[in-house]
């Protein structure tokens, strides 16, 4: 009755793309009718005049780039810090997950380490690393490592304890068990972790580049409020939100190709 259920539920591959449309076209529409018949018309551009100046940006320079030029600069960044503090975040947070004295000494500091949010570290990344690129990959590093880090840590905490046992049972000793039953059972929580900690980093992309940047999706919203350009505002929001949306659908398709035994139910 239950997967009957789900199955009714589920919109099929046909419908999904035309609700999908449907989804933009209607908020293209509200966002017409706002910015010509309320208040907001004064200082919020309509959707032809940014549809038009994102046309523009793809030829034409803002700044020693065009769109997309950085756009690439900012996957980049954000990228680099991902992949640093998903690394860094499986480590940690399996080390405590599995080990009860590593959850000793690093949960309590990893506790109040979390709650500090990433933009909240742009003074100390510049003092500790100057205005390079490094500062910008330590705060996007923060948000990816975080997330992470309580991820890895839940999915290798609350692993099956008859798993384990009945590994045990049949002769397996302790790197067979962390191997073939704590670190499989682990996976799709870590990749939760990775999910979230994307996210984060991607829309950290602007705290990260107001790190005396000059270049960077972040760098052209930021450059456009100062200049009171709004469609180069909203074209950089633009930006990131469709590039977001994109690494997030093949973050999500390397998951499922990873994990096809659980979805599978193998």
């Amino acid at each position: 009755m239950k997967n009957k259920e789900k199955t009714r539920l589920k919109l099929s591959d046909f419908e999904k793309p035309i609700w999908a449309v449907i989804s933009i076209i209607g908020f293209l529409i509200v966002w017409q009718l706002l910015t010509t018949y309320t208040p907001i018309k004064i200082t919020t551009p309509k959707p032809l005049e940014v549809f038009k100046f994102l046309v523009w940006s793809l030829t034409h320079n803002i700044g020693q780039q065009t769109i997309l030029g950085h756009i690439v600069i900012s996957i980049f960044r954000v990228l680099t810090g991902f992949a640093i503090g998903a690394v860094t975040g499986v480590i940690l947070g399996i080390s405590m997950g599995v080990n009860k004295y590593a959850r000793a000494i690093i949960r309590p500091f990893f506790e109040v380490f979390r709650q500090i949010p990433p933009i909240a570290w742009i003074p100390m990344a510049i003092l500790w690393f100057g205005i390079g690129e490094v500062p910008k990959v330590f705060i996007i590093f923060i948000g990816t490592f975080v997330n992470v880090t309580l991820n890895a840590y839940a999915g290798s905490s609350q692993v099956n304890p008859t798993l384990i046992g009945a590994a045990k049972m049949l002769g397996s000793n302790d790197r067979d068990i962390f191997l073939h039953v704590i670190l499989p059972a682990s996976v799709p929580q870590i990749f939760n972790g990775m999910q979230v900690g994307f996210s984060v980093s991607w829309m950290g992309v602007l705290a990260a580049e107001m790190v005396s940047s000059f270049a960077g999706v972040g760098w052209v919203i930021i450059r456009g409020s100062d200049t009171a350009n709004i469609p180069q505002v909203l074209a950089g929001m633009i930006a990131i939100g469709i590039v977001g949306l994109l690494l997030s659908s093949l973050m999500r398709y390397i998951e499922k190709r990873l994990t096809i035994w659980n979805s599978t139910g193998i």
